[in-house]
C-alpha cells in the first residue's frame, strides 16, 4: 500500500511538473515574469541548459546520462525493496519524480524549463517542481539514512533489532 501511494503521488508530482512547465512556456515569454506569491515568489520563464546554478551548461547528454543512472539506481533500490521505511520510500519516489521530470525536458527540448524565482533572494537560481522534488527527496533521504536506516533496513538485522548485538 505504501509503495502504491508513493508511486501515485510521484506520478501526480511528475504531471504537475510537466503542466507547470507547459503553462509558463505558453503564458510567460522567455525571460519575463509574473507574480505568483507577491513579494516572495514570481513565475519567470527560464531555459536552463545546465544543472544547478547552470553548472555543466551545454552538457545535455552527460546530464541526461548522470540523471538516468541516479534514477535507475533509486528505482532498483525501491523495486528490490531494499528501503522499507516510509520515509526512505517517500524520499526515493520524490527523487524519481523530479529526476524523470527533468530528463523529459532535456531529451525533448534540450534544456530544462525553470520558473520559480525567489524575489527575496534574487541571486538564488530559478527552479521548477522537479527540482523541488529532488531536493525534498534528498533531504528526506539524508534524514532517513541518519536516523532510520540502521534500525529498520540495514541488512543482517531484523526489523526493530538494530540495537541487538551483531553475530560476528
Amino acid at each position: 500500500m505504501l509503495y502504491a501511494l508513493c508511486a501515485a503521488l510521484s506520478l501526480a508530482l511528475l504531471g504537475l511538473d510537466q503542466w507547470v512547465k507547459h503553462y509558463v512556456t505558453v503564458n510567460i515569454p522567455l525571460g519575463e515574469a509574473q507574480p505568483f506569491l507577491p513579494g516572495l515568489v514570481e513565475l519567470r520563464t527560464v531555459h536552463n541548459y545546465g544543472a544547478a546554478w547552470s553548472s555543466f551548461s551545454g552538457m545535455r547528454w552527460l546530464l541526461v546520462a548522470v540523471t538516468s543512472v541516479i534514477v535507475i539506481a533509486v528505482a532498483v533500490v525501491l523495486l528490490r525493496r531494499i528501503v522499507r521505511h516510509p520515509l526512505g520510500v517517500a524520499a526515493g519516489f520524490l527523487i524519481l519524480s523530479g529526476g524523470v521530470g527533468n530528463i523529459i525536458d532535456r531529451v525533448r527540448l534540450g534544456y530544462v524549463v525553470d520558473m520559480f524565482h525567489l524575489e527575496f533572494w534574487p541571486s538564488y537560481p530559478v527552479f521548477n517542481v522537479a527540482d523541488i522534488c529532488v531536493v525534498c527527496g534528498a533531504v528526506l533521504a539524508v534524514i532517513y539514512y541518519l536516523w532510520f536506516y540502521e534500525k529498520y533496513d540495514k541488512r543482517g538485522k531484523a526489523h526493530g533489532d538494530a540495537d541487538a548485538p551483531s553475530e560476528s
